[in-house]
C-alpha cells in the first residue's frame, strides 16, 4: 500500500578480519602463484604474526593445521568441490577455490564445528574476495556441510574394483599416476599401499640430528626436556620432539652444532661414511649438497676422522646455505658452486663421494604435500639425464677401490635402480666400472630393507622420508 512504509533494511555490517585464516588463505596464495613451498613461506609469516601480537600458539598450530590440510587434499577437495558448483573448476578464479578448500577442510577435516566453518570462510571471503564472490562461497559451503568426508568419498571416489588407482587416488588425496609409481615401487597388495599412502598424510616429527664432535643426542634431549624429546628410532644421531617443539629455540641449534634433519636423511650420510673402504680414507665429496643438512653430517664424520670433505652446490644461493650449515665444522672444509656433471676437480681425487641428485621429491610428500598436485609424468624425463650423468660423474670422480653413494628422495623406480643399473651397464671409454655394496648392513637395525643391495625407506614402515640409496665401489 502506498502509505505503507518498507521494512529498513539492514544496516551493512563490516566483515570481520580473522588472522589466522586470512594468513592461511596468504599462503595457500603463495604456494599457487609463485610455485613456493609452504615449508618455506609459512615459517616466517608465523613468525611475524607472533611478533606483531597477532598470533599465540594455539592460531599459530591451527593456521599450521589449515595450510598443511588444505594442501594434502587439495584433490580429494577438488573432486566434491566440482561437484557443487555448476560450472567446471577451471573456470572458478584460484582465489574463490582456495577460499573453498580451505572451507572443505574445517568442514572435512577438522573438528571445527559445521556453523563455525561456514561462516568463518564466508566472513574471510567478504574480506579477501568481497561481498558478492562471498554469497557463491556461502552456497557452495552449505552444500558440501550437507555430508561429511566419507559420505562424500562414496559419492566421488571410483569402486575400488573399478578402478583401483583412481579409487586410492581420491580416497587418500594423491594423482593417480603417484599411486602407480609408489605400487609399483613397493610391490605387494592394496594393504601396503594404503598404509604408504595414509602416512604420506601424517604430519611427520620434527627430527633433530646431534652433529658429532659438536653435539650429542643427550644434550639435546636435555635441552628439550625428557618429556618432549625421544631418541630417533635409527639414527645415532637423531632427536624425535613432540609435536610443536621449537627446534630454533635450543642453543646447539643456533651455533650449528645441531639441526633439522629426517633420520632416512641421516642414515644415508651415516651409511656411505661407514662402508667398508680399501685404502686411504682422507678426502670426501658432497657433490649435490645444497642445502647442506648431509654435508654438516658428513663434515663432522670426515673430522672425526682427519678427512677433508668438499662440498659442491651449483646453485649460489643454495651454495651459501651449505657454507652456512658447515660454519663451525672442526674438520677441513670447502664449499664451492659448481656443476657436478662438468665438475672441476680431477678424476679420482675422493675416497667417498655422495651424490644425492635432484628428483621428483616424491619421497617428501609428508613434509611438502603441494608438490604431489604440482609435479607430473613428464617431470621424469627431465630429470632421468641429469640424475644418470651426476652418478656417472661420481664414479668417475672417486678413486678405485672407493666408495659412491646414489641416493635421492623419491622411491619411484626410473629415478632409483634404474639409474643405477643403466650407468653400471655403460661400457665407454669415458666411464668408470663399479660394483654393488650391500648398503643394508650398513642400516643397523632398520627392518624391512628388502632384498638388496640397495636401500628404500619408507614412511609407512620406517617413518622417514622415502629415501633411496644405492653404494658402489669404483673396480676399475
Amino acid at each position: 500500500m502506498s502509505g505503507q512504509s518498507r521494512r529498513p533494511s539492514k544496516p551493512y555490517r563490516r566483515p570481520k578480519k580473522d588472522p589466522v585464516r586470512i594468513l592461511a588463505f596468504e599462503a595457500l596464495r603463495a604456494v599457487d602463484e609463485r610455485d613456493a613451498y609452504a615449508n618455506l613461506v609459512l615459517p616466517p609469516m608465523l613468525r611475524k604474526a607472533r611478533e606483531n601480537g597477532d598470533f599465540d600458539g594455539r592460531d599459530a598450530a591451527l593456521a599450521t593445521e589449515l595450510v598443511y590440510g588444505t594442501l594434502r587434499w587439495q584433490g580429494t577437495y577438488d573432486a566434491i568441490i566440482a561437484r557443487c558448483v555448476d560450472r567446471p573448476l577451471r573456470e572458478v578464479d584460484p582465489p574463490v577455490l582456495d577460499v573453498l578448500a580451505l572451507g572443505a577442510h574445517q568442514l572435512l577435516g577438522t573438528r571445527i564445528p559445521t556453523h563455525a566453518a561456514v561462516s568463518a570462510s564466508v566472513e574471510l571471503a567478504r574480506v579477501v574476495l568481497g561481498d558478492g564472490r562471498a554469497k557463491f562461497v556461502n552456497a557452495v559451503l552449505r552444500k558440501i556441510a550437507a555430508d561429511d568426508l566419507d559420505g562424500w568419498l562414496e559419492r566421488v571416489a571410483p569402486e575400488y574394483d573399478e578402478d583401483p588407482e583412481e579409487h586410492l587416488g581420491i580416497v587418500h588425496a594423491h594423482p593417480r599416476w603417484v599411486v602407480s609409481a609408489l605400487w609399483d615401487s613397493l610391490g605387494g597388495g592394496r594393504a601396503g599401499v594404503e598404509d604408504l599412502l595414509a602416512a604420506d598424510n601424517e604430519r611427520p616429527e620434527v627430527t633433530l640430528v646431534a652433529r658429532p664432535g659438536r653435539s650429542t643426542p643427550e644434550e639435546l634431549i636435555e635441552a628439550v626436556g625428557e618429556e618432549s624429546a625421544l631418541p630417533g628410532r635409527w639414527s645415532p644421531y637423531a632427536v624425535r620432539l613432540a609435536e610443536g617443539g621449537e627446534p630454533g629455540a635450543l642453543d646447539a641449534v643456533r651455533e650449528g652444532r645441531a639441526g633439522v634433519q629426517d633420520e632416512g636423511s641421516q642414515l644415508v650420510a651415516a651409511a656411505l661414511a661407514n662402508a667398508p673402504l680399501e685404502g686411504t680414507d682422507r678426502a670426501w665429496l658432497d657433490g649435490c649438497a645444497g642445502p647442506g643438512g648431509k654435508a654438516a653430517l658428513l663434515g663432522a664424520l670426515a673430522a672425526q676422522r682427519g678427512a677433508r670433505l668438499l662440498a659442491s652446490e651449483k646453485q649460489p644461493h643454495r651454495a651459501r646455505l651449505v657454507a652456512r650449515s658447515l660454519a663451525g665444522n672442526p674438520g677441513p672444509y670447502e664449499v664451492i658452486a659448481a656443476d657436478g656433471t662438468r665438475p672441476p676437480w680431477r678424476p679420482g681425487s675422493f675416497d667417498r663421494v655422495l651424490m644425492d641428485v635432484p628428483c621428483t621429491g616424491l619421497g617428501a610428500l609428508r613434509r611438502r604435500p603441494e608438490a604431489r598436485w604440482r609435479r607430473r609424468p613428464e617431470d621424469l624425463d627431465g630429470f632421468a639425464p641429469l640424475q644418470r650423468e651426476l652418478l656417472r660423474q661420481a664414479l668417475l670422480s672417486v678413486r678405485v677401490g672407493g666408495v659412491v653413494g646414489y641416493a635421492t628422495c623419491s622411491p619411484h623406480l626410473a629415478e632409483t635402480r634404474a639409474v643405477v643399473e643403466d650407468v653400471l651397464k655403460a661400457r665407454g671409454s669415458t666411464d668408470a666400472t663399479a660394483e654393488w655394496i650391500d648398503a643394508r648392513p650398513l642400516l643397523p637395525g632398520v627392518p624391512a630393507l628388502g632384498d638388496g643391495p640397495d636401500v628404500q625407506l619408507w614412511p609407512h614402515l620406517h617413518g622417514t622420508d622415502a629415501m633411496y640409496l644405492a653404494l658402489l665401489r669404483r673396480t676399475a
